[in-house]
């Protein structure tokens, strides 16, 4: 696979066009720089995310994310970080999941953030938190299916 070709696979038209966009960006400084600008889009945050069943454990940053189940069974997204790059991250995880039924988000492969491109400019540390972000919004999609 070269760098800019992609091919779709995470069950989400959403996400893989995200993919797609950082994985044909040749320069990291352009994908960090759509990364902020994800960031910059997410909707402030209500007080009552900022709680320990919100956070994501496993991150050097403190991150929160907390899903619900909109009309239809669909999946809606509330996320805050406290540094720009993670807030990125989370941007692009919510906004690429945001609407998909719960079984899609749990089924769906981690494989995706390797085509990013991300982890060769990432902090070690910040990678395994795009990961951990990644599965702990799996695991609320899991327990929301459960519960409905």
């Amino acid at each position: 696979m070269g760098r800019g070709w992609y091919m779709a696979a995470t069950g989400s038209k959403t996400l893989d066009q995200m993919v797609e966009r950082l994985a044909a960006a040749s320069d990291p400084k352009r994908r960090y720089a759509y990364v902020l600008w994800l960031a910059r889009k997410l909707p402030d945050p209500d007080p009552g995310l900022f709680c320990d069943d919100n956070r994501v454990r496993g991150c050097v940053s403190r991150v929160y994310v907390r899903g619900s189940l909109q009309e239809g069974g669909k999946l809606h997204w509330r996320g805050d970080s406290d540094a720009q790059i993670t807030k990125g991250l989370l941007a692009l995880l919510i906004e690429g999941t945001e609407g998909l039924e719960p079984a899609v988000l749990v089924a769906m492969s981690p494989a995706f953030i390797k085509e990013t491109g991300l982890q060769a400019s990432l902090t070690p540390s910040r990678a395994n938190g795009f990961l951990n972000i990644f599965k702990t919004m799996q695991a609320q999609a899991k327990l929301l299916a459960a519960a409905a």
